[in-house]
């Protein structure tokens, strides 16, 4: 058996934070172009031309980042003082859960030029509007709940599988829908986007599945820790 620490795995924490972290660098190249067309009135704390632009939020998500860090290492250094185990694991499944997901609700929730004005449009048929999505908006609603489906079952053993996942991410993206059929946003409900966006986030969820919390590992790990701290 070797037993080398050099040859030894890295820890789970460092690869899931790797994973991460790419993720948003690639996101950051493909977009830089777009995204620094609204930078200056970001810059200048404008609403107008920043938060109510596509553009402009992922911009502020992405420049928030630093901040969001700072969270995942306070939260993880209390939990690691409070003798909590996968402290750093836990921290960042729940900054990163929020943090992914918020932005991307608030751009589906943004009104249309005849928001208030026009009356709510649904769409029941499945794969009707599918066809005409386009690529950037299957993209798009693929990365709604993502963030959602990678950490939530790093974070809840109880939706710790792919049926769970898929179950919370269509209700999310229904209560979405019915949110904005009732406020009159100019856009259209239909169930294409709770499939997508619910596929979306089984598909996230399989990229996270090896940091999947498991509660009889969890508990062991937790035993283990106790009974270290008192030899």
């Amino acid at each position: 058996m070797n037993r080398n620490p050099s040859l030894s795995a890295p820890p789970r924490g460092v690869l899931l934070v790797t994973l991460v972290t790419a993720g948003l660098v690639a996101v950051l190249f493909v977009l830089r172009r777009p995204l620094l067309m609204s930078a200056p009135r970001c810059l200048a704390l404008r609403w107008h031309g920043c938060l109510d632009t596509e553009n402009g939020v992922v911009l502020t998500m992405l420049a928030g980042l630093p901040l969001a860090a700072l969270v995942v290492w306070a939260l993880a250094l209390g939990r690691r003082a409070a003798g909590t185990a996968a402290a750093w694991r836990t921290s960042l499944a729940e900054v990163g859960m929020v943090y992914g997901t918020v932005p991307m609700v608030w751009l589906t929730m943004m009104p249309g030029p005849g928001a208030g004005v026009v009356p709510g449009r649904v769409s029941l048929v499945p794969l009707l509007d599918l066809v005409t999505m386009g690529p950037i908006g299957i993209g798009g609603n693929l990365l709604i709940f993502a963030a959602l489906g990678f950490f939530a079952p790093v974070r809840f053993a109880a939706v710790a599988s792919v049926s769970r996942i898929l179950a919370l991410a269509a209700g999310c993206s229904a209560l979405v829908e019915i949110g904005q059929y009732v406020l009159r946003l100019d856009r259209v409900s239909s169930i294409d986007d709770v499939l997508v966006n619910a596929a979306g986030a089984v598909l996230a969820a399989l990229a996270s599945r090896r940091w999947w919390r498991s509660a009889p590992a969890d508990q062991s790990f937790d035993q283990e820790r106790v009974e270290r701290t008192r030899r």
